[in-house]
């Protein structure tokens, strides 16, 4: 995980904001990869641009995560292109409008708005 002194003494601010973006990213990936599950065996209601969705939410989130406990000076980047993914996702799980789609909405908003934070701050 992310070394608490050293990020500690660049901004305490980013080090609170960047664990709970990391853990967010973590959740909208495991609820992303689930509903990929929940769907993918089901052909009576398979819809490929939802489950394109999924996949690149879950990608993304997982690359992201990567990159902040790296510390790259790229996870700005990073997290922009995943807020940008997780609204999508959010959006699409919507039109689809099914009950057990709402875990998935919810984690993608919550990720999109914590790693729309972090594009915003320098490393």
């Amino acid at each position: 995980m992310l070394n608490q002194e050293s990020s500690a003494e660049k901004d305490p601010n980013q080090n609170i904001t960047m664990d709970q973006c990391i853990q967010n990213c973590l959740t909208c990936f495991k609820v992303c990869e689930e509903s990929i599950a929940k769907y993918i065996y089901r052909p009576q209601i398979l819809d490929t641009t939802l489950l394109g969705h999924l996949k690149a939410c879950s990608e993304i989130c997982q690359t992201s995560v990567k990159f902040m406990i790296m510390e790259s000076q790229f996870h700005p980047l990073t997290c922009g292109v995943c807020a940008d993914v997780c609204k999508v996702c959010a959006d699409s799980c919507e039109d689809f409008d099914a009950k057990e789609l709402k875990e998935c909405i919810d984690a993608c908003r919550r990720c999109a708005e914590t790693c729309g934070e972090m594009s915003k701050m320098s490393h």
